[in-house]
């Protein structure tokens, strides 16, 4: 009602409406309204895994099912995988031949409908070798022909899709980047994005994860002979490149591409700030969330995106504190943090996966520089 309404149109008004809120309250009290479902986080550690700085647990990626795998790292510096089955419970594993001294071991990076999970360790040489572990246990190592084999060399494998492809990326004798592909009958073929530096740390490297889709089309980024970062699409038949970069780019790195094709990562302007993007069709769009600060080392920084286009993670606000957050394929951004993460541009929540269901993993950082990992159910 209007304010300053005189006289006995006011008065029969009023109690009207005073009528009508008991009648309301009556039925409130006789049928209660139905909660607002929140989303929920639920922080997890791996059994041994370390609680001093730089130590701790870090998921990587998600399947559908529920399923997560990552890593820890243990008292002693040493990295070991793990697999989270959606009941909780926790398994670790490393395959044959992983390394057990300081910062050497086991890196999960990628699961796939199926269980089975791709990824890299490190030997007691301190070479690297790609993975695939199956669901009953039984790991194969992937070494892509021109590999180097000195120590920090080596074949990182970073993505599997349902079909059991392989991606990732090799370090040559000259420490050169360069992407590779294995189909499963074990058949490996290498490639180099056009315009890639073929100088000591230049190349082409495939995206962690989330880089190769179902069909087969792989994301990544090269990086050129001045190394400035591009980012890049290869085709399924691997016969077509195409270099995606934002706007005004200093790098450009890309997370995640969807069964349809869509991808998503970030760039960092020529003033040291990053946006998201989102490359549909042919078609840049740059993401800034809302709450993401605009100087430099700040911004918005997008991960990964799941089959119905959300996309999740992390900016960094105008205080330099780290953020998670969900953009929704209608463009709302949702911020969340994990209950226990500490402020400050080296802490804070970090979001690495979101699945089908819209379940984001990923890990925290505490006030004494320990990882611990999140699931945040929508």
């Amino acid at each position: 009602m209007k304010s300053k309404i005189l006289g006995c149109f006011a008065a029969m008004t009023l109690l009207a409406t005073l009528a009508i809120s008991l009648r309301l309250s009556a039925q409130a009290q006789q049928e209660p309204s139905k909660p607002t479902h929140q989303p929920t986080i639920t922080e997890f550690n791996a059994p041994h895994a370390g609680r001093g700085a730089g130590q701790g647990t870090v998921p990587q990626d998600n399947n559908a099912e529920g399923a997560i795998t990552g890593y820890y790292v243990t008292p002693h510096n040493v990295y070991h995988g793990f697999l989270r089955t959606p009941d909780g419970t926790i398994t670790s594993f490393d395959p044959p031949g992983s390394g057990t001294g300081s910062e050497q071991g086991t890196v999960p990076q990628s699961i796939n409908e199926k269980g089975t999970i791709a990824g890299y360790y490190q030997d007691e040489n301190n070479l690297y070798h790609g993975f695939l572990c199956a669901t009953d246990g039984t790991c194969t190592t992937i070494d892509s022909p021109g590999a180097g084999t000195e120590a920090n060399q080596g074949t990182f494998a970073e993505n599997i899709n349902g079909k059991g492809t392989v991606s990732g990326f090799y370090v040559d004798t000259n420490t050169v980047y360069h992407g590779f592909v294995r189909i499963p009958d074990g058949t490996i073929t290498t490639f180099d994005a056009p315009g890639a530096g073929t100088g000591s740390n230049q190349g082409t490297m495939v995206t962690f994860e989330e880089g190769m889709n179902s069909e087969g089309a792989i994301i990544g980024w090269y990086i050129d002979s001045s190394g400035v970062y591009h980012g890049y699409l290869r085709s399924p038949d691997g016969g077509t490149f195409t270099t995606i970069d934002g706007q005004s780019a200093v790098f450009t790195v890309l997370g995640g591409i969807n069964p349809a094709g869509a991808i998503t990562g970030y760039f960092v302007d020529t003033s040291g700030v990053g946006h998201g993007l989102l490359f549909v069709n042919g078609n840049l769009t740059q993401l800034d969330d809302p709450k993401a600060g605009t100087g430099n080392n700040q911004g918005t920084f997008a991960f990964t995106i799941n089959p119905e286009g959300a996309i999740t993670g992390q900016y960094t606000d105008a205080n330099n504190n780290n953020h998670g957050f969900v953009r929704a394929p209608d463009g709302k951004f949702t911020t969340f943090n994990a209950p226990h993460a500490a402020p400050g541009i080296t802490a804070g929540t970090r979001p690495e996966t979101i699945n089908r269901e819209g379940a984001v993993d990923g890990y925290y950082v505490d006030k004494n520089n320990v990882s611990h990992g999140f699931r945040r159910t929508p």
